[in-house]
């Protein structure tokens, strides 16, 4: 019977024991828990390589987890290709796209992550090639290329018209379209310029087919514009869109 009190008691102080021990890892748990919660987290911070099949393809460079610094991307040999200079996550300053052999060929201004000011191209001389004009991500008419010895190239080929006049017959009058050097690398749009830029979303496209196309306007009975806007987009020999437009008088005021 003493002999079953004395083990009855070892056991009692082991429980005992084990219960402070166990309030005491509790409370040490809760503060470090505590602690974790109080820091936030803040996202990772440094440089960030991409590869595709041990390729690298881009680096990016963030502050607490958002893009802050420059982007570089890079040719399939890792030679530079392009760059960004992000602020808090959006694009600022210039992007600048890179020749295989390093010189710049473009530099891009960019405000809150859109295009705006004036893109400037270059050859692999240094030399200025083209600027071309953005405001707040949309094109303006701003299109001036060069010669590599620095001649400001200006013939651009003019949207040419003819009207197919059947208005007395069945009410209809068709508008036919292409360039005057006959080119087909264009695309024509019916719409006017916004306030001096170019904003494709307010211009409806017309169906182009080898550089022509046409536009059939029907009879309304009631007064409609007395002229259509043409914008031709025209792809130069640079590879840019120079902006082309003509305003058509139409021989009918209820035209739609």
């Amino acid at each position: 019977m003493k002999n079953f009190a004395i083990a009855f008691s070892l056991i009692l102080i082991f429980l005992l024991a084990s219960g402070c021990a166990g309030k005491g890892g509790a409370k040490k748990g809760s503060v470090a828990e505590t602690d974790t919660v109080t820091v936030a987290d803040t996202g990772f911070t440094g440089i960030k390589k991409y590869f595709s099949s041990n390729r690298i393809v881009k680096e990016v460079t963030f502050k607490n987890g958002i893009r802050q610094g420059e982007m570089k991307s890079y040719y399939a040999g890792g030679q530079l290709y392009q760059t960004f200079w992000y602020e808090n996550g959006l694009r600022e300053d210039s992007a600048k796209r890179y020749y295989l052999e390093g010189q710049v060929f473009r530099s891009t201004p960019y405000k809150h992550d859109t295009i705006d000011g004036i893109q400037k191209q270059y050859y692999r001389t240094g030399k200025l090639k083209a600027r071309i004009g953005y405001v707040k991500g949309l094109r303006t008419p701003l299109l001036e290329e060069f010669t590599q010895d620095g001649k400001l190239l200006k013939a651009y080929p003019e949207i040419v018209f003819n009207i197919t006049d059947n208005y007395k017959t069945t009410g209809m009058v068709r508008i036919n379209l292409e360039l005057s050097d006959k080119s087909d690398r264009v695309k024509f749009f019916r719409g006017d310029f916004t306030d001096g830029l170019y904003d494709s979303t307010k211009c409806v496209k017309i169906n182009t087919s080898n550089g022509k196309a046409f536009i059939d306007l029907q009879k309304s009975g009631s007064p409609q514009k007395d002229y259509a806007g043409i914008i031709g987009e025209v792809v130069t020999n640079f590879g840019n869109r120079h902006l082309a437009y003509k305003k058509i008088d139409l021989p009918y005021k209820d035209l739609k």
